[in-house]
């Protein structure tokens, strides 16, 4: 028996669609909400092989991660939006210590957030007030898996979600509710099929194998998420990447000719589209506060000794 999908619940679902289109998100997708059990294994496997380095908070609220009911009990609908991000570049020609493009602007967790606040008050006016949460890399929520369920793509080699025809370069964020609304159907193409680019090109050899990236290698994890100092094994093979690094997705095939975003929010804050590298090495402990901590960037996440320790493992010039 076919199950059917209530027209008035697919006429809700494109007219969210339309609005999350003049919120400007590119990409949009519903899933029902329920438990991801097929991610369940790979994802256990991957911590307990310790892929996670010392991000501790990946391994708390587990059955959360995998069941979106556990976040809004009567949950129903998971919708998930894709925000472009891409810039041919956002920092100046002579500058070899490189930001990755997702930190060029404002803190994205907020942007994001405030914008599924008002695809959800949008929600709401067509269908009632309604229980909901919003999510944008900020809680336990299997981004990346909500996005496939939902249709938006697939995962690479490089674990990064590949729009079709759009690429790499997204934040995603995720609208939990208790409305019901018509799922989207899932891509089923693999994006990559023969294609190793992303597992070639990267310095540390992050990537172990198809889908399997080890973030204790990664320079995203290396500039970032480890609080201490670079270890000597990876100083001076970041390839001047000091904060994220790109290199995966800039080679990866999808991304040949990504759009620019236009996003007024993501635009590259001061420093990062001025700064030289003598600047970035003077910067000071007050100029580190009041650029990147009151300039709202999502460079804040790190410590002015990170920074400055980034610099000098990052390998730029070599």
């Amino acid at each position: 028996m076919v199950n059917r999908i209530d027209p008035n619940t697919q006429q809700l679902t494109g007219r969210l669609r339309s609005s999350a289109r003049e919120l400007g998100f590119e990409a949009f997708g519903v899933a029902e909400a329920g438990a991801l059990q097929s991610y369940s294994a790979p994802v256990r496997r991957w911590l307990e092989q310790g892929h996670h380095g010392r991000m501790g908070y990946m391994e708390n609220h587990f059955d959360k991660r995998i069941d979106p009911r556990l976040l809004l009990p009567g949950a129903r609908s998971v919708v998930v939006v894709g925000q472009n991000y891409y810039l041919p570049t956002g920092q100046p020609e002579h500058c070899s210590y490189l930001i990755a493009r997702y930190a060029y602007g404002r803190d994205y967790h907020r942007v994001m957030k405030n914008k599924l606040h008002q695809l959800a008050s949008s929600l709401a006016e067509m269908a009632g007030e309604h229980p909901f949460r919003v999510f944008a890399d900020s809680a336990p929520v299997l981004e990346r898996a909500w996005a496939i369920e939902a249709g938006l793509g697939n995962t690479g080699k490089n674990s990064c979600l590949i729009i079709p025809g759009r690429g790499s370069f997204y934040f995603l964020g995720e609208l939990i509710t208790a409305v019901e609304l018509a799922p989207t159907p899932r891509a089923v193409k693999d994006p990559c099929r023969s294609c190793t680019r992303c597992m070639e090109a990267c310095p540390t050899q992050a990537i172990l194998a198809p889908g399997v990236l080890d973030a204790r290698k990664c320079i995203s994890y290396l500039t970032i998420e480890l609080k201490d100092a670079t270890p000597p094994p990876y100083r001076g093979r970041c390839r001047g990447w000091v904060f994220g690094c790109d290199i995966c997705q800039e080679v990866c095939p999808h991304n040949h000719r990504p759009e620019p975003h236009n996003e007024k929010a993501l635009a590259p804050l001061s420093p990062i589209s001025t700064w030289d590298n003598a600047r970035w090495e003077n910067c000071s402990r007050e100029e580190f506060v009041k650029y990147f901590k009151k300039g709202d960037s999502p460079i804040a996440r790190i410590s002015h000794e990170k920074l400055m320790d980034n610099l000098r493992a990052s390998g730029a010039g070599c």
